[in-house]
């Protein structure tokens, strides 16, 4: 049966409960406002202190009107005609003097018909005293209402509350296997998991055990938290989901109470499956920060009671414990250990066939122009994850919509791809007819070498069309095949690939190149780093890897730290042998590009006056043949370093 839900707590409360010392705070300034600052603000400002002796100067003088007597003090009202023509202030005041009679202001009080009002020491009053204690009744009386508000919410006293989402075996929108593609592997690893949930007792018959905790390991959108999911589908069990970030709070104490909530929950409802999203969130390394400033208590703890809960699991229990991170490198070693998380289920990004299995899997729901090759959008696609495809596949939707069209087709696909890897075109950024025509140069050379080269992917289509995340033009490749080797000869190629726009723009204008190629220049000089560092390509070097690199093998597009293991001399070495290697493929370019500059200017005039120009057409240009015929692509035997 479904959770019962409480009411959710108002925004006041929820930030009472997580800030409490902002609310202190807040009434300690307003009680010093209330009690210091606005007195003397609501003071008038032509009050004067003035000496007993001018004081009665004014009383015989004739100028005030009203004195009031107190046990301290003389206050004086001047006279309205007195405050505008002798320019004195509406109200003056005079310390009373200990042993000086006062029978002299008093006469001249008389004299001069002045009215005389007193004042008798009766000490503090009751509302002085009320005022004295009202900023602490407030302070009490808020902190008691918001603990009043946060026992409510939580269930009880003491208790903290489980936040994980429950999704029943009676939801209709059930995921199973069917909506999971391109982990095919990891799918039928977890096969045995599903089919332990449906018959148990096979496994207890034979005296075998079903791992205790799964770890779902793998980049970020290959499908974690989707497979979890689908695994309670086919079983058809409940699944309690939560996120670790949601065990860890301010106070110490409260992670571990959802833990043991959460696992006392799940006993009930077995069999089920408890899935934690983000482990690392609780799980990194106790023995990291241990002792110093930035120590955890907190997420120590309830790592601690996560430890306990999977230890005293019941054999004939049926809760199974799965979680997902994209770092398992930080997660405590106890985590991994045999009786807890015995089993690691690694999610690699999907190869090509997987990519077309995920897109047919997201396009069910569109609908697709009989000439859309899924195919081929899954070659346009290397290195994408499910959530990148997904996005794609949503983003062709909304662009067919746009254009008003009545099915999904290719050049929507296109379109998205492109936007998700280049961003929007920015055809209303003007470029001069020289910056258009540098542009092409650069991209056309690229495009040459990697049509010239035999070791490199087919060039899918080269333009010049800015896009909104910062290229001014792009050549784009189209790999026939999921690679997970590269040879020297490769690598060389696609080094001078990277290379070919510098190149061309040396050679067409005489040395006077731009800043164009430096995202090339980088790309080439860390893969030819990587050749001489990690890949044993150097003879000068040997075959050594130099430098440990301490990077999660799942994340891409980070700045790694590196463990330097070499001397300087070995690092001069290093750098002077990248050198080399970039020197000699960028000679083997200009060689490259000078056999073909004729085709080259073909291929920059026609892109100048079309601005994206295809495989087909970039061939014909580049060998000079007439339109109508597709010839194949030349090609160069490769000169290795």
């Amino acid at each position: 049966m479904p959770q019962k839900k409480l009411p959710p707590p108002d925004k006041f409360s929820r930030a009472f409960r997580g800030y409490p010392w902002i609310f202190f705070i807040i009434y300690i300034v307003g009680a010093i406002f209330l009690f210091y600052l606005l007195p003397h603000w609501m003071a008038k400002p032509t009050t004067r202190e003035v000496s007993y002796t001018k004081f009665l100067g004014q009383v015989n003088a004739g100028r005030l009107n009203k004195v009031e007597i107190t046990p301290t003090e003389l206050i004086g009202t001047a006279k309205s005609e007195a405050v505008k023509n002798d320019k004195i202030s509406s109200v003056i005041k005079a310390s009373r003097v200990p042993g000086i009679s006062s029978q002299p202001l008093m006469d001249a009080l008389k004299r001069q018909h002045v009215e005389i009002l007193g004042q008798m020491n009766k000490g503090p009053s009751a509302w002085s005293w009320i005022l004295s204690f009202l900023p602490f009744l407030i302070i009490i009386a808020i902190f008691a209402w918001g603990f009043r508000r946060a026992k409510q919410n939580m269930g009880g006293p003491l208790k903290f509350g489980n936040r994980a989402k429950i999704y029943d075996r009676s939801t209709q929108s059930r995921v199973t296997f069917a909506d999971v593609a391109g982990i095919d592997e990891a799918r039928a690893e977890l096969q045995e998991v599903v089919d332990f949930l449906k018959t148990p007792a096979k496994y207890r018959r034979l005296g075998g055990r079903i791992p205790k905790g799964v770890l779902l390991v793998g980049a970020p959108g290959t499908g974690k938290t989707l497979l979890a999911r689908a695994v309670a589908g086919e079983a058809k069990v409940p699944f309690f989901s939560m996120s670790g970030s949601e065990f860890v709070e301010m106070f110490v104490g409260v992670g571990a109470a959802r833990v043991r909530e959460l696992f006392e929950e799940a006993k009930k409802r077995s069999p089920c499956i408890i899935f934690i999203d983000e482990l690392d969130a609780i799980g990194k390394s106790r023995s990291s920060g241990r002792g110093l400033i930035m120590s955890h208590d907190e997420r120590e703890q309830t790592l601690n009671q996560l430890l306990v809960e999977m230890d005293g699991f019941d054999p004939t229990t049926h809760v199974i414990i799965m979680a997902a991170t994209n770092t398992p490198e930080v997660l405590d070693p106890a985590l991994l250990r045999a009786g807890r998380f015995d089993r690691q289920v690694v999610i690699d990004r999907p190869d090509i066939a997987g990519r077309e299995a995920i897109l047919a899997v997201h396009a069910k729901k569109l609908k697709l122009a009989p000439e859309v090759d899924l195919r081929v959008i899954a070659a346009r696609t290397p290195g994408m994850v499910g959530a990148d495809l997904a996005n794609i596949i949503n983003e062709a939707a909304l662009l067919a919509a746009r254009r008003g069209g009545s099915a999904v087709a290719d050049q929507d696909l296109e379109a998205a791809i492109d936007r998700v890897m280049l961003g929007l075109e920015k055809k209303s950024r003007v470029m001069t007819a020289e910056e258009k025509e540098r542009v092409a140069y650069h991209e056309s050379g690229h495009a040459v070498v990697a049509l010239s080269l035999p070791n490199t992917d087919p060039v899918h289509r080269v333009s010049i069309i800015p896009r909104t995340l910062g290229a001014l033009g792009h050549m784009l490749q189209l790999p026939t095949q999921e690679r997970y080797l590269m040879t020297r000869p490769q690598l060389e190629d696609q080094m001078c690939v990277m290379l070919g726009g510098r190149g061309a723009e040396d050679l067409v204008y005489n040395g006077i190149i731009s800043t164009g190629a430096s995202d090339d220049l980088q790309r080439a000089t860390e893969l030819a780093r990587q050749m001489v560092e990690s890949f044993g390509m150097s003879e000068r070097l040997g075959n050594l890897t130099y430098g440990h690199t301490m990077e999660s093998p799942f994340l891409k597009n980070r700045y790694p730290m590196e463990e330097r293991n070499y001397s300087d001399k070995t690092a001069e070495q290093i750098d002077e042998e990248v050198r080399r290697i970039v020197d000699l493929l960028y000679a083997r370019v200009e060689d490259v590009l000078k056999q073909h500059r004729g085709g080259l200017d073909r291929v920059v005039e026609k892109l100048i006056e079309k601005e994206t120009l295809d495989e087909a057409e970039l061939t014909r240009l580049l060998k000079g043949e007439p339109e109508g015929e597709q010839p194949e692509p030349a090609r160069h035997e490769p000169a290795h370093v």
